[in-house]
């Protein structure tokens, strides 16, 4: 994590990351103002509040209250040498625990992250560099030797020269990638957390069977992601760059909609229409992109190479953007290396869709053909060893696909997670099963997997699918644990050797979409120094529905976000018209802002915890609508889960409001008893609220212009970044 030090007045010094700011001072008798606790204070203080959170942890995922769980940190100091000391962790616990969980409580303790990188001693490295921001590459601890070369199945190159080639180009973007966490809680399996330093919205997981396979991956799956922009989309990417000469690609191309709002001509093609518009209900208006929400310029549509016949179709960006997610890309060291790893990722969702969907019961792998990846069944003896029972499937559908299945039960919670991986070669896709069922996760992160069902519907719900998409812990049917097979086991190869490898991988599985009867449609990236792709495969590659695109498309986002954005400047007239598209549009009371307008608030900030019902409740405050407020406050009471510091703030307004829609009460009877419950600085917003004085309460002042929004003004420096890179590559081109 980088955390980077501002110097303010006196011995005041400010600590600013992720979204954090944190303020360190020196006491009175060290010259300093006592204002805040000293960096010395602070480090103390984080390992009694790690230990603190571990034993919550256990508490939580055993359903023990914590009440009357209390925990102190003591220092003890060697008087012969001060930097030797005694951290002394005592905890009280209730008479009521048991034994074993009064036992399971200290042992827990024992795995505070703090004590441990304290016990390891951290290595400390100073030195003097002439741009922080430039010094890139510093957070990557990989360094292998220079005359290592380490080849895995489905790499072109040496793991290490691949990742030396990655660093460097992200290095070059001027993008600091930092290491956030590692994981290795079972033998073979590794995986990783990685993130730009400067804009931690912009992240990846790795995983492999070897860190630096896990670091290859992670550092791939981040530059797929910034040469497909999946890292923007859904955000707005300010004024400036929606009136650049480009705001995706410089080969994008702009279509204005026909009369009465229908499609151009120019996009898409029979094929793609037939599925995107089978009812005739889209229209150009659902297809202006979100990130630019420039409705003058016309659709953003962005050029995809159809596979049967080398032709030039175009997509809107929006279309992509609501109904792929992240599917189907991928970066590689050779156009064909990304290819297949689009494809195998294409085949590894649908396929997962089609089984756990159908509820098919897939055949067990046989003990005899798991022996021969030795590294893949001590990882799952691992985690046999640790009480989670493992089956080991072929998902191949009678050998028709190239994908595998690892699921996991937990007989501690009843249940389940299913791990699905693809590639050309069973052995790969069987590694990458068991690496995806571990990335990120601890053993205490398998007690939140949902049970499995007899439900067909819960299982067949949309949205069950997204979840398994995003990180596979949507529900399974029970179906699926049948010992009754649905196909036979099939010990299927569709991998290829040699130079070509790749090459001829990748047209196997192209023949396979075709023999679908299905079209492919390819994007290559390689603006900024790295081949990456991008493959759609219409009406089989999509994360969402279809119907998105005309019933919950996220350029919605436009009927909203200058009027949010400029709250604090509208008169009453267009507050009344905010408040009928908020309450005609059917949202989600629930949904957050945030999300809504496409604007990377802090999270930590009124703004950043806002939702659609907050929103319309202050703006039925600043209308004086006291009665529709009232009830809307009751709401936001009942299912709040901000902070106590606004759920305080809605409790006063909500007494307040009683008192004055009652006829029988006045408030100065209330008001110094209120003053005295809730604080003369609440009941100061709550009546300056009422009488108009205070508008929109805890939100600052912004417009389209974003100020003030550092989070959003991060990713877009981001954003603006790869812009650069691209203008240059085109110009170059030309």
């Amino acid at each position: 994590m980088e955390i980077k030090v501002n110097f303010l007045d006196k011995l005041r010094l400010e600590a600013k990351f992720d979204d954090f700011t944190v303020i360190a001072d020196q006491p009175i008798r060290y010259k300093g103002d006592g204002s805040a606790p000293g960096p010395f204070d602070y480090f103390l203080a984080s390992s009694a509040l790690c230990a603190a959170y571990f034993v919550k942890l256990y508490c939580n995922t055993r359903n023990i209250p914590t009440e009357n769980i209390r925990l102190s940190q003591n220092n003890i100091v060697d008087p012969e040498n001060r930097y030797a000391q005694i951290f002394k962790i005592q905890v009280e616990l209730p008479a009521d625990i048991s034994a074993k969980d009064r036992e399971g409580i200290l042992r827990s303790i024992e795995r505070c992250t703090v004590k441990k990188v304290v016990q390891e001693g951290p290595e400390f490295v100073i030195e003097e560099v002439e741009n922080l921001d430039a010094d890139a590459q510093a957070l990557l601890t990989l360094s292998p030797g220079a005359d290592a070369a380490t080849y895995i199945l489905g790499k072109d190159l040496p793991l290490e020269q691949t990742i030396a080639n990655m660093s460097g180009l992200l290095a070059g973007l001027g993008i600091k990638i930092e290491i956030a966490s590692w994981r290795n809680i079972i033998p073979n399996v590794w995986s990783l957390h990685i993130r730009d330093a400067h804009s931690p919205m912009c992240f990846t997981n790795g995983k492999g069977a070897t860190k630096e396979s896990a670091l290859a991956s992670a550092l791939g799956e981040y530059i797929e992601r910034l040469s497909c922009n999946h890292f923007y989309a859904g955000s707005f990417w300010g004024e400036d760059i929606a009136n650049a000469d480009f705001v995706h690609y410089p080969n994008e191309r702009w279509f204005k909609p026909s009369k009465k709002d229908a499609l151009p001509k120019e996009i898409l093609d029979d094929y793609c229409l037939d599925i995107y518009n089978p009812d005739g209900e889209l229209r150009g208006s659902h297809l202006i992109d979100t990130n630019s929400g420039n409705k003058e310029r016309g659709i953003c549509s962005l050029p995809y190479v159809r596979q049967s016949d080398g032709a030039t179709v175009y997509f809107p960006s929006n279309l992509i953007e609501n109904l792929f997610a992240s599917n189907g890309m991928s970066a590689g060291n050779t156009l064909a290396e990304a290819q297949v790893q689009c494809l195998s990722e294409i085949f590894e969702r649908a396929v997962k869709r089609e089984i756990l969907e159908g509820e098919i019961a897939l055949p067990d792998v046989p003990q005899e053909v798991l022996a021969k990846f030795p590294g893949i069944l001590a990882g799952i003896q691992g985690l046999e060893e640790q009480g989670f029972p493992v089956l080991v499937k072929d998902a191949s559908l009678g050998g028709q696909y190239p994908v595998m299945c690892v699921t996991l039960m937990n007989p501690r919670t009843g249940g389940v997670f299913a791990s699905f991986g693809a590639h050309p070669s069973l052995e790969v896709a069987l590694e990458r099963s068991l690496t995806e069922l571990l990335q990120g996760r601890s053993f205490e992160g398998l007690n939140d997997l949902p049970q499995p069902t007899f439900v067909s519907n819960a299982v067949t719900e949309p949205n069950n699918f997204v979840e398994h998409f995003i990180d596979s812990s949507g529900v399974v049917s029970w179906r699926f644990f049948s010992a009754k097979a649905d196909y036979e086991f099939v010990e299927w190869d569709f991998s290829s050797e040699g130079e070509n490898s790749n090459s001829e991988e990748a047209a196997t599985l192209f023949g396979i979409l075709a023999e679908m009867g299905k079209e492919v449609y390819t994007a290559v990236y390689d603006q900024l120094g790295a081949t990456a792709c991008r493959i759609l495969v219409p009406g089989y590659s999509e994360v969402y529905p279809v119907e998105d695109l005309v019933w919950d498309n996220t350029n919605k986002a436009l009927l909203f976000r200058s009027d949010i954005l400029n709250l604090h400047q509208l008169d009453e007239e267009d507050l009344g018209d905010l408040l009928d598209r908020l309450e005609n549009n059917e949202l989600d009371d629930y949904s957050d802002i945030a999300t809504l307008i496409g604007i990377e608030f802090d999270e930590n900030t009124v703004w950043g915890q806002l939702t659609v019902l907050e929103l319309k409740l202050l703006i039925n405050l600043a209308l004086e609508e006291f009665e529709e407020t009232h009830e809307l406050v009751g709401a936001f009471l009942h299912y709040n889960d901000n902070t106590v510091e606004r759920g305080l703030f809605y409790q006063a307004l909500n007494v307040v409001l009683e008192v004055m829609l009652d006829d029988d009460l006045e408030l100065a009877d209330y008001e110094t008893n209120f003053r005295r419950m809730f604080g003369n600085e609440r009941m100061d917003a709550v009546l300056g609220s009422v009488n108009g004085s205070v508008r929109f309460y805890g939100l600052t002042p912004t417009s389209m212009k974003l100020e003030g929004l550092d989070r959003h003004a991060r990713l877009i420096d981001s954003y603006k970044k790869l812009h650069t890179a691209r203008a240059k590559a085109a110009a170059t081109s030309k």
